[in-house]
């Protein structure tokens, strides 16, 4: 799965621990859900570190399409909120 990372580029997370990433990404989505901004923001500056070190950097030049697209860290609660789905940012394993 590739992952953008607004205004920071693309990753690929096939890689990565599933479930510790959906546990991050939940954690912005309760965060959000609370109302809570700073909270938001801790949590999704948490899930970009986790990507960030985790996922694999895709290039440039790639064509494809992001599955999933993250805000930037300095995102606001409204703008977090404008790119959450009923699954966080990113879709749950099938």
């Amino acid at each position: 799965m590739i992952i953008r990372i607004m205004g920071e580029g693309q990753y690929d997370i096939a890689d990565v621990n599933q479930e510790l990433l959906q546990t991050y990404d939940n954690q912005v989505e309760d965060a959000v859900d609370a109302g809570n901004e700073d909270a938001a923001r801790n949590a999704l500056s948490s899930l970009h570190d986790f990507i960030i070190s985790n996922g694999a950097p895709v290039a440039d030049d790639f064509l494809g399409s992001s599955q999933a697209v993250v805000p930037f860290v300095d995102a606001t609660l409204e703008e977090i909120t404008e790119l959450l789905t009923g699954e966080g940012f990113i879709p749950d394993p099938a």
